[in-house]
């Protein structure tokens, strides 16, 4: 590739802005992007080009190369609050600190932006696009390796660049870098939720649907909005059909104390799965004492997968409903639950699925798997706690008495008869949590920004990494094995007990769960009560693998075996 360099040149013998954007463009022209074109990202208002093309300059106030920071639009309010998650995390595969690396292409108009294919975005924050590198290798190596990045054919991302989005990973613990791989546990929050949520607080904060005054439209307009976004995201029919609750378990409970205590009788059956939470059995279980039901449950084989010939063995005229999660939270297994929707339909049972593992790997779509029920919690989504959702099918949601009594879910009231509203308002009696309604809205927002899909890849090949130098380790039992999971690992380590493994851990600041993970009957059908969990998410890198499987492989070595 030639690049003819023009030689009008800035006064100091700098070339001028044309020179350097002829140059830049005749350079990257001549690459193979594959296509990938940046949309635009324009200069703040008032700025230029530095004079090295690496940032946005305003006149007199930055010196040549003091602008090396990312630029990132911003609230003013919460640019002091945002300023941690700025700093740089960890050093870029090619050594480069990821300030630089990922910082100086950050605009369009400047060297690299249609090289990373730098996406537009109205929110708070960027996000910057390149090709994933294991650290450590050599590009031209990468084919001859086992694959830990993202397939060249996909948009990918670049995970340093997200990092910074996530302000808590700035945190030290022990004097060690935060990694925190308790992600199946709850997640992380980026700044963008966390200025959402303040912003409710500071402009918004009211009571809904109840008052004529400004404040009361704009809480209401962002509490129905996020019920809009969530609808959207998992692929509902109406936002009718969406109910807010605190989470999963409150989802669930609510399922079997309406649609349960109407249609499920003595003698009936429930099918539950093997691998199921305790909120998908003991609201089941208390159900089926109160009426006089049986529990039934899909046994699962010895890499953690239900087994569809038993379950279809367990179905017959008596069973009335089907509870499955899509991905366990102990194992990390992805269970079919298409066919077992499919099957149980046939069979003529209403089917729940816990979606509370699924939402935040992989594309959910309701009414494409044809589910009655799906409910799944926002902590699990980058999103805040107190704050979850259930999909129901709008007939059956119609069909269904209210959960609980008091204001917001009534029409009219008199000391003779109540009238309800109805669904999705039926169900949510009191003041709802409106300010964490609008944060989950935010982060789904977030995640489809970010897409589900590069999420999904990218946390794939980081689980592959992981389970790839964490399974030959000499003492180390994998529990769970399944062909699909998502990006969740549960091992023991002979010698030691999982408290004396998460402690070690936690001495170098990496955050695992131990304990049985609220699933003790799939922990104990492993012959267990309790594993050491590290559960992965998009944020985490292969460095912070590689750190984690060093502790692990001296604790291996540290005791006879």
């Amino acid at each position: 590739m030639t690049i003819q360099t023009p030689t009008n040149n800035a006064p100091g013998g700098l070339p001028d802005e044309a020179t350097l954007n002829a140059l830049a463009n005749a350079f990257f022209a001549g690459l193979p992007f594959n296509g990938v074109q940046a949309p635009a990202n324009p200069l703040p208002g008032g700025a230029t080009i530095g004079p090295f093309g690496n940032g946005p300059q305003l006149p007199g106030t930055i010196v040549p190369g003091g602008n090396a920071l990312p630029q990132s639009p911003q609230d003013i309010a919460s640019i002091a609050a945002a300023q941690p998650a700025r700093l740089p995390k960890a050093e870029a595969g090619n050594g480069v600190p990821d300030v630089i690396y990922t910082a100086a292409p950050a605009l369009d108009s400047r060297f690299g932006g249609a090289a990373l294919g730098v996406p537009s975005l109205s929110s708070q924050h960027a996000y910057y696009f390149s090709e994933y590198v294991q650290p450590g290798v050599d590009p031209a190596e990468r084919e001859t390796l086992p694959h830990h990045g993202i397939e060249s054919a996909h948009p990918a991302f670049d995970v340093h660049a997200v990092r910074r989005d996530f302000p808590i990973l700035n945190e030290r613990v022990n004097g060690r870098p935060l990694a925190w791989f308790d992600n199946a546990a709850t997640t992380q929050k980026p700044q963008s939720v966390i200025d959402r949520i303040a912003y409710f607080y500071a402009h918004e904060n009211s009571n809904i649907h109840r008052a004529a005054h400004e404040l009361a439209a704009r809480a209401t307009d962002a509490y129905e909005g996020a019920r809009k976004k969530v609808a959207d995201f998992i692929g509902a029919g109406s936002v009718d059909e969406v109910i807010f609750v605190r989470g999963t378990t409150e989802g669930i409970n609510l399922v079997a104390n309406t649609w349960g205590e109407k249609h499920i009788a003595a003698g009936d059956e429930i099918i539950v799965s093997h691998l199921e939470h305790h909120a998908n059995i003991v609201p089941w279980q208390m159900l089926a004492a109160r009426k006089g039901a049986k529990l039934r449950v899909i046994p699962v084989d010895d890499s953690g997968q239900v087994i569809l010939e038993e379950f279809k063995r367990l179905l017959n005229d008596k069973t009335k409903l089907i509870a499955v999660t899509q991905v366990s939270n102990a194992l990390g297994t992805v269970v079919p639950v298409q066919e077992i929707i499919e099957i149980g339909h046939r069979a003529g049972a209403v089917v729940l699925i816990d979606g509370a593992q699924s939402v935040s790997h992989m594309r959910v779509d309701v009414r494409a798997l044809d589910a009655d029920f799906f409910v799944f919690s926002g902590h699990k989504l980058f999103g805040p706690t107190g704050i979850g959702a259930v999909y129901g099918k709008k007939a059956i949601l119609e069909d269904l008495p209210p959960y609980q009594g008091g204001g917001n879910m009534i029409q009219d009231v008199t000391f003779e008869k109540t009238v309800y509203h109805a669904p999705p308002t039926r169900f949510e009696a009191g003041t709802g949590n409106i300010a964490d309604a609008v944060g989950l809205g935010a982060a789904i927002d977030y995640v489809q920004r970010i897409g589900i899909e590069n999420i999904g890849r990218y946390e794939h090949d980081l689980l592959a990494h992981a389970t790839q130098h964490l399974a030959p380790i000499k003492g180390v039992r994998l529990i769970g094995t399944a062909r699909e999971k998502a990006s969740v690992l549960s091992f023991v380590l002979d010698g030691h007990t999982t408290d004396e493994v998460g402690q070690a851990l936690n001495k170098e600041g990496i955050a695992v769960r131990t304990g049985h993970h609220c699933a003790q009957p799939i922990l104990r059908r492993f012959g267990l009560e309790a594993t050491v969990r590290p559960s992965l998410a998009f944020y985490n890198t292969c460095e912070e693998v590689d750190r984690f499987i060093g502790v692990v492989q001296r604790l291996a070595g540290s005791r006879p075996l």
